[in-house]
């Protein structure tokens, strides 16, 4: 089956043209005159009112529905960091539903660079053509400074989506599961896989909506986030550190109400979820192949909420 989908999505991405993506002409290109009109010597009237007033971009360029969405391939979906160029598949993706769900024109930029001053430095230097920036798959802890950085320095809206898109879906989720499961959010236990921008952006958002930290559980490549731990750990991740004895995901799982998953593909073995609380919630939102396929848990667990990504 997935031989079959991966043939399929090589042949979609190939033909009848390369990639997802053209650039659209949206005035009349008929004659002599349009194009005196679309540029030379046309457009210096649409120049010399923006150099007059600034606002007036919004009504004589796209620049107002023109989003910038903007990685550097460090963290690509379940991929890893695979680099500029293999990820500009995924850009592409992010511009088409863009355009195809909110109308909104995209532009995707791939940067060769893992260096934080010079990302920022790339991306601050293009403000001026762009209504919005869309960070998109940099990893953490990199991916929270540049944002931070990123919004001091443009007048211009930046987003993160690997943090705040996924946040509010989750967080969604979890209040509506919670409800089905007659669960409250303030009494739940919830362990966490993965450390990364989209995990730590869900447990701050739920954190703000009433989930005690003292009831959050991460667990990571290294194991359980845990006081007095020094490998992989950053001043974001150590916010979630717990004073326990539990140092992996197998020793944390047991009494979990949620397992929120957003790290590699079946970590969550379906022999950990016996020792899950009564109606649990299994978020395996790893992409492209989740913690859990959701027929075995289901197997397990037949009392499970369970959603992939």
């Amino acid at each position: 089956m997935a031989d079959e989908l991966d043939e399929a999505a090589l042949r979609y991405h190939r033909y009848p043209n390369p990639g997802k993506l053209e650039i659209v002409a949206t005035k009349n290109m008929v004659n002599q005159r349009d194009l005196a009109l679309a540029y030379s010597p046309g457009v210096a009237a649409a120049c010399r009112e923006i150099d007059k007033n600034p606002a007036e971009a919004r009504h004589l360029t796209a620049r107002s529905n023109l989003v910038a969405v903007i990685t550097n391939g460090t963290a690509v979906l379940g991929l890893g960091s695979i680099g500029p160029l293999a990820s500009k598949p995924v850009m592409e993706g992010k511009a088409v539903l863009f355009k195809k769900f909110a109308n909104v024109d995209v532009f995707d930029l791939e940067l060769d660079t893992t260096d934080v001053d010079r990302f920022v430095d790339a991306v601050s230097l293009m403000g001026p053509s762009f209504g919005g920036i869309n960070l998109e798959d940099i990893k953490a802890p990199e991916c929270f400074e540049i944002e931070t950085r990123l919004r001091e320095k443009m007048n211009i809206p930046v987003f993160h989506d690997d943090q705040h898109g996924t946040a509010i879906c989750v967080a969604a989720a979890i209040r509506n599961g919670l409800k089905i499961a007659n669960k409250k959010l303030e009494d739940v236990k919830l362990v966490c896989s993965g450390a990364g921008a989209a995990a730590l952006a869900c447990l701050n958002l739920l954190v703000s909506m009433g989930l005690k930290k003292e009831n959050v559980t991460v667990v990571d490549i290294e194991g359980v986030v845990y006081k007095g731990r020094e490998a992989l750990m950053d001043p974001y991740k150590s916010v979630y550190a717990q004073d326990t004895a539990a140092r992996t995901l197998e020793d944390a799982i047991p009494g979990a109400d949620i397992f929120l998953g957003l790290s590699a593909p079946r970590v969550l073995k379906p022999e950990f979820l016996v020792h899950m609380a009564e109606s649990p919630f299994i978020m395996a939102l790893a992409n492209p192949e989740p913690e859990i396929k959701p027929e075995l848990a289901m197997e397990v667990r037949p009392d499970a909420i369970i959603a992939t990504g």
